[in-house]
C-alpha cells in the first residue's frame, strides 16, 4: 500500500520533489500536495498526484514535506492554529526542505517535538531542473531513527541524502553551499563578460572551461544562460537574495568572515533592484554589462 505523502509548497522546488516521488517505483507513495497558487496544485494532479485544496487537507499525512519561500510561510503551516502541529496525527514526521535559518529550524524541531511528533532538517542543494532529473543532495539533520525511518523517501527524492547531525546543522550546510553558488554563478558571469569584451567565440569558452581546471557546477548549470543572455528561472533571484541574507546573519552568527559574499550580494542586489528579481540568478551578468 503506498505511503501518502504531503507536499505544502509547489513552486519550482516542490513540483520538481513531487515529480521524482510519483516517478519513483510503482505506487510507493501517494502525494498530496497545496500550493496558494491555484494552477500549481492543477499540475500536479497532471503528474498522477492529488490535489487539495488547504494546508488542513495536506496535514492528514503520515509525512509532510514543506518547501516554501520564506521563513514566515514556513512558520505558519507548520506552528499556525490551522498548520501541520495543530491538525496533524500523532507521531507525524515534518520534513522541512525550505531554505530558512538555523536558528528558526532549531525552534520549529523543538515545538514538533514537545507536541510528540518527529523532525527532519532536509534543505536540498540543487536547482530545481537539477532536483527534477535526480541531480542534487539532500542534507538531513534530525534523529537517526527517524532519517532511517524516512530514507526510502529522501532517496527517492535524491539518492544518497547526507545525514549530517542535529536539526539545524544541515541547514547551516544548505547555507555554506549557497555561498558557493553565489559566488561560482557571480565569478561564471564575470569571466564570460571579459571573453565577451575579447570578442572571443563563447561557446568555445565554454567548453574549454568547463573542461579544464577552470569548471564549477555552475559554470556548467548557468554559463549556458549567461552565454544565450536568457534567464529563464531555475532559482528566481528574488528567492535567492533572501538565501544570501540568510547566509550573512549566520555567518555573524558565527563570526564567520564573509568578504567574497559580501561583494556578490552587492552585486546581486543592484539586479534584484533594477527589477529582474524573478529570473534566474545568472542574470547577475546583467551587473557587468555597464
Amino acid at each position: 500500500m503506498a505511503t501518502t505523502v504531503g507536499i505544502v509548497g509547489l513552486g519550482l522546488l516542490g513540483h520538481a520533489v513531487a515529480s521524482r516521488l510519483l516517478g519513483a517505483e510503482r505506487g510507493a507513495w501517494d502525494v498530496v500536495g497545496y500550493d496558494v497558487v491555484r494552477d500549481r496544485v492543477t499540475d500536479l494532479v497532471g503528474l498522477g498526484g492529488r490535489g487539495a485544496a488547504s494546508v488542513a487537507d495536506v496535514a492528514a499525512a503520515e509525512v509532510v514535506c514543506v518547501i516554501l519561500p520564506s521563513l514566515a510561510s514556513v512558520e505558519e503551516v507548520v506552528l499556525g492554529a490551522d498548520g501541520l502541529l495543530a491538525r496533524g496525527p500523532e507521531g507525524q514526521t515534518v520534513i522541512q526542505m525550505s531554505t530558512i535559518s538555523p536558528a528558526l529550524t532549531r525552534r520549529l524541531a523543538a515545538e514538533v517535538h514537545a507536541r510528540g511528533k518527529h523532525f527532519l532538517d532536509c534543505p536540498v542543494s540543487g536547482t530545481s531542473a537539477m532536483v527534477a532529473r535526480g541531480d542534487g543532495v539532500v542534507f538531513v539533520g534530525g534523529a537517526r531513527a527517524v532519517f532511517d525511518r524516512w530514507r526510502p523517501l529522501l532517496d527517492a527524492v535524491l539518492p544518497r541524502p547526507v545525514y549530517v547531525g542535529e536539526p539545524g546543522q544541515a541547514m547551516v550546510l544548505k547555507l555554506v553551499a549557497n555561498l558557493l553558488v553565489a559566488l561560482h554563478s557571480a565569478a561564471a558571469a564575470e569571466a564570460l563578460t571579459m571573453a565577451r569584451r575579447a570578442g572571443l567565440d563563447l561557446d568555445l569558452v565554454l567548453g574549454v572551461l568547463t573542461s579544464g581546471a577552470a569548471g564549477s557546477r555552475m559554470l556548467d548549470v548557468r554559463g549556458p544562460l549567461i552565454v544565450k543572455g536568457e534567464f529563464p528561472a531555475q532559482m528566481k533571484l528574488d528567492l535567492f537574495m533572501k538565501d544570501l541574507h540568510l547566509i550573512q546573519d549566520a555567518a555573524r552568527d558565527l563570526a564567520a568572515p564573509l568578504p567574497l559574499t559580501d561583494v556578490a550580494e552587492r552585486l546581486y542586489a543592484s539586479i534584484h533592484a533594477a527589477g529582474l528579481g524573478g529570473e534566474d540568478l545568472a542574470v547577475v551578468a546583467r551587473a557587468f554589462e555597464g
